[in-house]
């Protein structure tokens, strides 16, 4: 567990003790639910239980459609409408299952950018960032590979390109590309080898969540101050804790259910409003759509892989440096990589000893103009790639990248922090001053 001073498990009755000497999960379910938690934890934090709360809904609804779906390139669309109008129950199956990915993303970048404010990331839980990274990244690979599903225009459409970039890649590209779909182009193999893939990976990143929960539970939870729970004595441990069971549970329930309002009001009433239009039309490798734009959660790094062209003078440079062999397509992807890649990177690029951003003056202008950064990008992946939204994308590109590598590294050496608590309970008492008098 933590490491933090707090009461251990003890079996009562008779068989907690015969269960404990041979498999103690009830301790270990013990340990999980009763964990210190910083006290002083705020609404940021309760996007873990919405996360969790997706991945379930994800699995759950997604066994049940593949019971009804057909991985074949001439029955796919079909099987869909028959799961929409004959399956019981099937139009809000997949209705759950369509915006619960939604709802998963949206949960997943409001948690990556809590984390990237506090400095979840710095020390010691850099192995919990990175865990997080690699779940974050098969969640992206999870998702492509279900909208591939449907088999609509844009299903088979975005197929094409995306599994296209891997083309790009010199020397193995054809190579890579041809294996990864089954043949020299989008077609039956490629839709079965998404179909086995999208099944298999919710539970790998099942698995990965597991990993990324016993990493923070073996380095403690991080919070607003960015300070440490003392470890000194129970009593000091205490005084800056609380167990997660009753408080943090009941207040993890809460917002869990203000949001599953809104989530059940948009399956409800507007299941389709984050859907394209050409996706409700079968695939046709004959007729192109006039603009091939992904899901809402991938258009940020589309806008970064279309934002470099062959006119692009940074392109220009490289390719010629290069002898040619890193194109704009290439250079696009790796772009497109590379922005995923140093966020990855960010607990040593962040080269501040302050961890939580809350005491850093000149890092929450930076970092709030990341965050609309990101939104721009998202608004500008789904604009064409003409001007003047190429050229608004080159500079929110910059902006990202110089965020990481630039400005993040600077703010460490030229920021003056402000006054920083010293502990958990100082933090606390001072945002919440009626705590210090005890209730009569």
């Amino acid at each position: 567990m933590s490491g933090i001073p707090h009461d251990e498990y003890e079996p009562r009755t008779g068989f907690e003790k015969w269960m404990d000497s041979r498999l103690p999960i009830i301790r270990l379910v013990y340990d999980t639910v009763m964990i210190p938690t910083p006290k002083n934890l705020n609404w940021w934090w309760i996007w873990g239980i919405v996360l969790a709360f997706a991945l379930v809904l994800q699995i759950v609804t997604g066994i049940i459609l593949a019971m009804h779906y057909t991985p074949n390139v001439d029955l796919a669309f079909a099987s869909i409408e028959h799961i929409m109008r004959n399956v019981n129950g099937g139009a809000v199956l997949r209705y759950l299952h369509m915006n619960g990915a939604s709802l998963f993303f949206f949960a997943v970048y409001v948690h990556m950018f809590r984390g990237l404010y506090y400095g979840s990331y710095k020390a010691p839980r850099e192995v919990t960032w990175i865990v997080g990274m690699l779940i974050y990244l098969l969640m992206m690979a999870t998702g492509f590979m279900g909208y591939v599903l449907p088999w609509g225009q844009m299903s088979f459409w975005g197929a094409t390109v995306i599994t296209g970039l891997f083309g790009a890649i010199p020397f193995v590209g054809d190579a890579l590309q041809t294996w990864l779909l089954g043949g020299p182009a989008v077609g039956n193999p490629t839709l079965n080898r998404f179909f086995s893939l999208h099944y298999l990976l919710p539970f790998v990143i099942a698995a990965l969540v597991i990993v990324h929960i016993w990493a923070f539970h073996t380095t403690g939870n991080n919070n607003p101050a960015g300070v440490e729970v003392r470890r000194g004595s129970k009593e000091e441990a205490a005084r800056d804790t609380l167990p997660f069971w009753p408080y943090f549970v009941i207040k993890d329930l809460f917002a869990l259910a203000v949001i599953l309002v809104v989530f059940f009001a948009v399956v409800g009433f507007m299941p389709n409003y984050l859907g394209h239009p050409d996706n409700y039309k079968e695939a046709n490798a004959l007729v192109t759509p006039a603009h091939i734009v992904p899901e809402w959660y991938f258009l940020p790094f589309y806008a970064i892989l279309r934002a470099f062209t062959a006119d692009v003078w940074v392109v220009q440079i490289v390719n010629f440096l290069s002898f040619g062999i890193i194109d704009a397509k290439f250079f696009g992807v790796l772009a497109m990589f590379g922005a995923i890649i140093v966020m990855a990177l960010v607990p040593w690029l962040d080269t501040s000893q302050v961890r939580s951003g809350k005491y850093r003056p000149m890092f929450k202008w930076w970092f709030r103009l990341l965050v609309l950064d990101f939104i721009f990008l998202m608004w500008l992946g789904a604009r064409p790639a003409e001007p003047p939204y190429s050229d608004w994308a080159l500079i929110a590109t910059a902006y990202w990248f110089a965020y990481f590598l630039i400005i993040l590294p600077l703010l460490g050496v030229i920021e003056k922090p402000a006054k920083i608590p010293e502990t958990i309970e100082e933090d606390f008492l001072a945002q919440h001053p009626d705590a210090r008098t005890p209730a009569e």
